[in-house]
């Protein structure tokens, strides 16, 4: 058996290529999956691109996320039949990943679809939605409320932010959208629920080590600078969801917002999430997000044989909501 697979090879610099592939026999414990639907997240467009070290093998196939139907199973868990996802666990980056027609994966990845979702609604979140999902599982485990204040989310046209705005504003809160296209995204910014929508490049950012506090907390994919700032303006108790570095990996701050206002930076990864806690978070997303909201987060569907040209509009910002891919298509 053979399938269409988006490689991408290291030939003194990345090198993505649509073609054909024989699919992998099964071992024990692995799972055939008749994939429907990918995405391109900002992790697929630096590998895809070549401009992050983000795939530990060459040549390999990309993509970080896939939704489809078990085709075959080496695992009694999963039946030929059943509607599952997968998302982080190395996919696309250890082992061959989601963009591609058929996917051989470990039985333990593999997240049951949630009924309120179709395939692609799954993956009009994908690992963008299910980082914004985990910000805002761990915020609210660490006891954020909305009484306590606005919640800022950076880059928040992205994919990441687009479903952090829709989500925490779903769950009460009062959300202020940071971009850096505030003129053209204002009305769908709003849309998702945001009550202010600011523009990056006219927000000054203090150094001083504390300053006035501005927000009860927020969810960050820009790292950086940003989040350095973040920490100067966050109120007592609040908490930073750290989930992306399209900023920077590198952040300026001291130890005193964190031993005089007792302010909590959350790590988020995506990538090992445990089990348990994933069916947490997909839950989560399923009882507040609905198919109508993730219709206006997609920018646009497309195929396959469209990924190429499309990633560079991640890595260059201009992008508003996410792509599906649709891997039947064409």
């Amino acid at each position: 058996m053979s399938h269409k697979a988006l490689r991408v090879y290291d030939n003194g610099g990345a090198t993505a290529v649509l073609e054909t592939v024989e699919t992998p026999k099964l071992e024990a414990g692995d799972v055939l999956i008749d994939a429907h639907y990918s995405s391109i997240n900002f992790k697929d467009a630096l590998a895809v691109t070549g401009k992050g070290k983000i795939m530990r093998r060459f040549p390999t196939t990309a993509g970080i996320d896939v939704a489809g139907v078990v085709e075959a199973s080496e695992d009694e868990r999963f039946q030929p039949g059943d509607q599952v996802l997968v998302n982080g666990y190395g996919l696309g980056e250890n082992s061959d990943g989601g963009l591609a027609e058929m996917v051989v994966t470990r039985a333990d990845y593999l997240v049951p679809l949630p009924e309120a979702f179709s395939m692609q609604d799954a993956m009009a979140l994908g690992t963008a939605g299910f980082t914004a999902g985990i910000s805002a599982y761990r915020m609210l485990q660490n006891d954020q409320d909305p009484e306590m204040g606005k919640i800022l989310v950076t880059g928040a046209t992205g994919g990441v932010g687009s479903v952090a705005t829709l989500l925490l504003s779903r769950l009460g809160f009062e959300v202020v959208a940071l971009t850096g296209k505030a003129e053209q995204a204002g009305d769908y910014l709003s849309s998702l629920g945001a009550v202010q929508v600011l523009d990056r490049h006219a927000l000054e950012m203090t150094d001083k080590p504390l300053a006035s506090v501005e927000y009860a907390g927020a969810v960050d994919s820009v790292g950086g600078d940003t989040l350095s700032w973040l920490t100067r303006v966050t109120a007592p108790e609040g908490n930073l969801a750290s989930c992306g570095l399209a900023g920077g990996v590198k952040i300026n701050t001291t130890v005193m917002p964190f031993i005089l206002r007792g302010v909590n930076l959350l790590g988020i990864n995506s990538v090992t999430l445990p089990m348990a806690v994933r069916l947490k978070v997909w839950d989560m997303l399923a009882e507040h997000i609905k198919a109508d909201d993730l219709a206006a987060i997609t920018r646009q569907v497309i195929g396959l044989d469209e990924v190429i040209q499309h990633v560079g509009e991640l890595m260059d910002g201009t992008m508003l909501g996410r792509y599906v891919v649709d891997l039947k298509k064409g």
